[in-house]
């Protein structure tokens, strides 16, 4: 197989991770006066979130843990990490600034207190946490992986920058609602795509020979439960909240759908 160098591992890792940018971009072919669609984008963001998190990120903490440390440690040390990231994102969101000034944010039209601006703009820095925390070990794979043998990390890189985009959705819609700026939604949702990178340049320099599938395998867990509060929490709550109910259930669907697809192509290559 043909090896790669580490210039062109971490080039195809940066791809990656910048394709959180092309989700991102969808925000300049929006309206920031349709609620409807409001609704629907949200609903997307949570089916994505929760979909990656139970179907590929806690299972593959199970594995890895199991693999590790035998079937009962195993699944105690992947359900205890699931419920701690549930319980980090709480403090998180705790000590989250609350956006009152109401220079600060953009009413969007039907959507007028600065309450619900409010909830729109920490909606969109929990999502960008949670991704960005999400893609920092994801880009130590692709980079590994890409350094050990190009015909490996090509597919694995192209399968990430997939379903990285509707990732980069998640964080752009409630951001572009909140601010009712295309730009500060573009910029947030590319820069927590960055962490890719930079996972797969800190697991080079520092951690590579440090990582283990048990280190992978809690990260994942807590990964995966900070997803699913957020989803649960603030995302399909926010969804109903500004349109129909059937609306945010369709987005809900709609997100599982291409995540799914995107998984699919993933476990493919």
């Amino acid at each position: 197989m043909w090896k790669s160098s580490v210039s062109v591992a971490f080039l195809l890792t940066l791809l990656a991770g910048l394709s959180t940018g092309i989700g991102s971009a969808l925000a300049f072919f929006t309206k920031k006066t349709n609620k409807k669609y409001l609704s629907i984008s949200l609903g997307f963001s949570a089916g994505v979130m929760i979909y990656v998190s139970f179907v590929e990120i806690l299972q593959n903490s199970r594995d890895m843990l199991i693999k590790e440390k035998g079937i009962v440690l195993g699944n105690w040390i992947c359900v205890l990490s699931f419920f701690g990231g549930m319980l980090l994102i709480t403090l998180i969101d705790k000590f989250v600034p609350s956006f009152e000034n109401p220079h600060s944010v953009h009413k969007v039209e039907d959507i007028k207190d600065i309450d619900s601006t409010d909830k729109l703009l920490k909606l969109g820095i929990l999502t960008a946490v949670a991704i960005a925390i999400h893609n920092f070990p994801e880009g130590i794979s692709t980079f590994a992986a890409s350094l050990k043998s190009l015909h490996l990390g090509l597919p694995i890189a192209a399968a990430i920058a997939i379903h990285n985009i509707p990732e980069g959705i998640a964080v752009s819609m409630p951001l572009y609602y909140a601010t009712g700026s295309r730009k500060k939604a573009f910029f947030y949702s590319f820069l927590s795509g960055l962490s890719e990178p930079l996972g797969g340049l800190i697991g080079y320099i520092f951690l590579l020979r440090y990582l283990n599938d048990v280190t992978f395998g809690i990260i994942f867990g807590i990964v995966a439960g900070i997803m699913v509060f957020i989803s649960f929490d603030e995302l399909l709550p926010a969804a109903q909240e500004y349109g129909e109910h059937h609306l945010s259930v369709y987005g809900l669907i709609s997100g599982m759908v291409v995540m799914a697809l995107s998984l699919l192509l993933f476990t493919n290559c």
